[in-house]
């Protein structure tokens, strides 16, 4: 079955809305953005805050959560929006392989640890490879490249 952290009411209701607000009046947080994605059921457009992780050229999603609604309607889209105050990005997706993941675990772990470790049962940034991989698998990652047209 997969792993998946059901968000708490305050974080539903509260958290949650104040992220995305901030982030569409173009304020990020560390790196936040909201994500659409079209239902892979209805088709109509979902949004939820995220945090975007930069590698030099490279562009992550990461699921701390696990598998959370927006990761299955991604990974049926295979493409999505990222937003920023007016600032809209189309993108496409590419899933990472098991292999690939540790080290973006490592850096989003970096960069949030103080916000996301509760969702990575103690594994942190400084956590031996062993450890990173072992909680891959619930933790599912995305490259994201820029969408033309």
């Amino acid at each position: 079955m997969p792993h998946y952290e059901k968000p708490g009411w305050f974080t539903a209701h509260v958290s949650n809305n104040i992220v995305a607000g901030l982030t569409r009046l173009g304020l990020s947080l560390k790196g936040s953005r909201v994500l659409k994605v079209r239902g892979r059921k209805t088709g109509q457009w979902h949004s939820t805050p995220v945090n975007l992780l930069t590698l030099g050229d490279e562009r992550y999603l990461v699921a701390p959560r696990g598998e959370t609604q927006w990761v299955r309607n991604l990974r049926v889209a295979g493409r999505g929006e990222l937003s920023l105050g007016r600032r809209t990005d189309p993108f496409t997706a590419l899933e990472l392989t098991e292999a690939e993941k540790p080290q973006i675990l490592r850096e989003y772990l970096k960069r949030w640890k103080t916000k996301t470790s509760i969702f990575f049962e103690g594994t942190g940034p400084d956590s031996p490879e062993e450890e990173l991989r072992r909680i891959s698998p619930e933790h599912p990652v995305f490259r994201i490249t820029a969408r033309c047209g």
